[in-house]
């Protein structure tokens, strides 16, 4: 069977899509986002808190991966990372995003464009202590995204890791930063059976949000 051939086998949207109450829809992004978050955790939607995150390089090519979103408040939506990571890197030459989060049982998704701020030390250090040891462990190992020679290289990193969050329960890896996605726009998609899919578009203009919808 050919991969096109299997591609046609998937179906695309689950039995009982929830649908889109718009005329009720939020007024705020970050608060419409945070009542289908819950609907997502309701209904069993596994890992809802994880999105795709886009940057750019230097070179203009774009750079996409999958993390865990950390907080969504007002500010918008938060994330952590090494700040010598080539995300972090790209982030500070072009501190502009996107972001998308699939919730395929439901059919939706959603996607944040925006500029990305920085958090100060205080916070990092808040977030960072609120991670489990061995997520903590692997922030202290550093070097993210950077060639690896030998495994044993890294099994020893980490047992080192491991002792130093056991000796030093409150210690904060030096690189680690959280990041804020500050959002310019959002959009809601809400799939349908018969493709006629809702599309409601949050846009930030002179410092209030203004809401229209999109064609399929």
């Amino acid at each position: 069977m050919s991969a096109r051939e299997l591609l046609r086998t998937l179906t695309v949207f689950g039995d009982a899509l929830p649908g889109f109450a718009t005329a009720t829809a939020a007024a705020e992004p970050t608060d419409q986002f945070l009542a289908w978050l819950a609907e997502a955790v309701e209904g069993g939607v596994a890992r809802p808190q994880l999105m795709t995150l886009a940057t750019v390089d230097a070179d203009g090519f774009p750079d996409a991966r999958t993390l865990t979103v950390r907080e969504v408040d007002r500010t918008g939506w938060w994330f952590a990372t090494d700040a010598t990571s080539p995300k972090a890197e790209q982030i500070t030459a072009l501190p502009r995003a996107a972001l998308v989060f699939s919730w395929p049982e439901q059919g939706r998704q959603i996607r944040v464009r925006g500029t990305v701020g920085r958090a100060d030390r205080r916070a990092c250090a808040g977030d960072f202590l609120m991670r489990p040891p061995g997520a903590r462990a692997a922030s202290h190992v550093g070097r993210q995204s950077r060639p690896l020679r030998d495994t044993a290289e890294l099994d020893r990193a980490f047992v080192e890791a491991r002792e130093r969050v056991t000796a030093q329960p409150d210690r904060v890896a030096e690189a680690y930063v959280l990041y804020v996605v500050r959002p310019l726009a959002v959009e809601f998609w809400q799939g349908r059976t018969d493709r006629k899919h809702t599309r409601l578009r949050y846009q930030l203009a002179e410092g209030a949000w203004e809401r229209e919808f999109l064609w399929p």
